[in-house]
């Protein structure tokens, strides 16, 4: 594993955990921490033993409060990185799925990178914002545009012009989050939604990931399914395309080798 200042990550088996770790500054974002979450995230997409991964952060309080603010006045040197905020907003080719386990405040990019995440488990602490009009600033790391897909356009829309910060459970009730539990139950609930993922065909997820997220950019419904797809190409190229029925008819449980 490749050594960090601003972010820890682990393996387990198929599963990669990368925590924001900050949580002196709520686990606000600078630019170092950019590039290392561009690395870590790199190494997941690159590393085919790596099937799903979990973002959360370091401490109690925060997910992450966004961009660093505090090291921005202050004249810190800043850069971008090719992949957007947090090394995820701007990461449109990585089909492997993503679980963003909120375990506090999750403010601008902070949100944003959730947002980016395509499962959203959160502790009942939780609290969600995107306050950018507050400071002077706009939810450019794909906040305003994935936020009114996520959930109803009116809600979205007064989120976003105000700066209002929405509950966990408001949150689950307007459709961006998927699960609010206990503060202390949050990485065994976001652990069980990436075990019930790896249960499932690798490609299968990708290829699923994949068609959802380009599916969109299609006109009409019918250009979409029409679509071709590279990742649902490759699935039915795969040993896993034969292993699937083989085991389901043998009533075993498939060994996926995602490939």
């Amino acid at each position: 594993m490749s050594s960090y200042e601003f972010i820890k990550t682990e393996r387990d088996g198929n599963l990669f955990i990368l925590t924001m770790n900050r949580p002196d500054v709520m686990n606000a974002c600078h630019s170092p921490m950019h590039e290392e979450m561009q690395a870590a995230f790199d190494e997941f997409a690159n590393d085919d033993s790596l099937w799903v991964a979990i973002v959360t952060g370091a401490g109690d309080r925060a997910f992450s409060a966004g961009n660093d603010l505090k090291y921005q006045a202050a004249g810190g040197k800043r850069w971008k990185v090719r992949t957007g905020f947090g090394g995820i907003t701007s990461r449109f080719d990585l089909f492997k799925p993503v679980i963003a386990a909120v375990n506090g405040v999750a403010m601008g990019g902070g949100f944003e990178v959730a947002l980016a995440c395509d499962i959203i488990v959160a502790s009942d602490k939780a609290v969600f914002a995107l306050p950018e009009v507050r400071v002077g600033l706009m939810a450019g790391a794909g906040g305003v545009h994935r936020l009114p897909r996520t959930m109803p356009l009116k809600q979205a829309m007064g989120m976003m012009l105000t700066g209002k910060r929405m509950s966990a459970d408001d949150g689950f009730r307007l459709g961006f989050v998927n699960e609010v539990v206990p503060h202390a139950d949050l990485m065994t609930a976001a652990r069980r939604w990436a075990a019930e993922i790896l249960e499932a065909s690798p490609l299968s997820v990708r290829a699923t990931k994949e068609a959802v997220y380009k599916g969109f950019d299609a006109p009409t419904l019918e250009e979409a399914i029409d679509a071709v797809y590279p990742m649902s190409q490759k699935m039915r190229d795969s040993e896993d395309f034969i292993e699937g029925p083989k085991a389901f008819s043998e009533k075993r449980k498939p060994n996926w080798k995602g490939k």
